[in-house]
């Protein structure tokens, strides 16, 4: 890895670990989900970074792609199991990672279950290694403290400007033998739950990403894919950031034709299917023969 390439992944990750240290302070009960979002992102930005995705603020059954609506009244509450997903990005270089807090409780089960697996992936994780191996790494760990990884969910590669690249590393055990490249980067997250172990979509849709630019007939849709190919380019956005385009439902008409037209592609809630609690741990990883992981100290 080039050496200013490897200097922008770090930045980003020192940005992510001063925003994740803020964001974990600043979960108590009472605590409106909107302001909290708000004020990581607007951290990121004060800070030198780019948003390399809105802030994921998913509750209890809801594993990810919760970022809070325009106007939002969802507060914090005691017991609530809350997953807070940050990226951060430099020119597109981005890090990524995830926390989890029990509102009220010392210590969950399924936060130890997911930290601990995240632990040992980072332990073993080199050049070579394969997804056979590291997927079944995760499995096995999740499930000796008696609760289940969530299958259908997976760390990922991460590419400039795309959150999700082409490598993929699931929860649950797959008999691949790929190979994980030296120099790759990974947002390596793990999701354990009490349920059956699998998401499903849920509503509404609150992230959307621009795939490709085509003619719309709507006024607000033109604005809206303007603003996805000048500010927001291959990385995801919320509707909140829409706030002012149009009233409440012409933006979401504009939303609904842009996904229609297969200009945008939308990120619904993702729900354990059993609607069980979920927990989440995530860090981003150069993979190197002394990995290093960008976004912890």
């Amino acid at each position: 890895m080039e050496k200013e390439i490897l200097e922008k992944y770090e930045k980003a990750g020192k940005i992510n670990q001063e925003v994740k240290m803020f964001a974990r302070e600043q979960l108590k009960p009472g605590v409106k989900v909107l302001d909290l979002a708000e004020k990581i992102e607007k951290m990121i930005i004060d800070k030198g970074g780019g948003i390399a995705f809105p802030v994921n603020i998913s509750l209890n059954d809801i594993a990810a792609h919760y970022t809070p609506d325009i106007d939002d009244t969802l507060t914090l509450k005691d017991g609530d199991l809350v997953k807070v997903d940050i990226g951060v990005h430099v020119d597109g270089f981005i890090a990524d990672s995830a926390f989890s807090v029990r509102l009220g409780e010392k210590s969950d089960i399924l936060i130890k279950a997911a930290e601990d697996a995240l632990e040992q992936f980072i332990k073993e994780i080199r050049p070579g290694k394969t997804v056979d191996e590291m997927s079944k790494l995760i499995e096995d760990v999740v499930m000796s403290y008696g609760v289940n990884p969530v299958r259908n969910l997976a760390g990922h590669s991460l590419e400039e400007y795309t959150q999700h690249g082409g490598l993929s590393i699931p929860n649950g055990h797959i008999p691949s033998k790929e190979e994980i490249k030296e120099g790759q980067v990974l947002g390596m997250e793990v999701f354990t739950t009490h349920g059956e172990g699998l998401v499903k979509e849920s509503f509404p849709t609150l992230i959307y990403m621009l795939i490709q630019p085509k003619p719309v007939r709507l006024r607000e849709s033109r604005k809206i894919l303007q603003l996805a190919v000048d500010k927001f380019k291959t990385l995801p956005f919320a509707r909140r950031w829409l706030k002012g385009i149009g009233s409440t439902v012409m933006l979401q008409l504009a939303l609904k034709e842009l996904v229609d037209r297969e200009v945008l592609i939308e990120y619904p809630p993702l729900r354990e299917r059993s609607n069980s609690l979920t927990a989440q741990a995530e860090e981003t990883i150069i993979v190197l023969d002394k990995p290093i992981i960008t976004t912890r100290s």
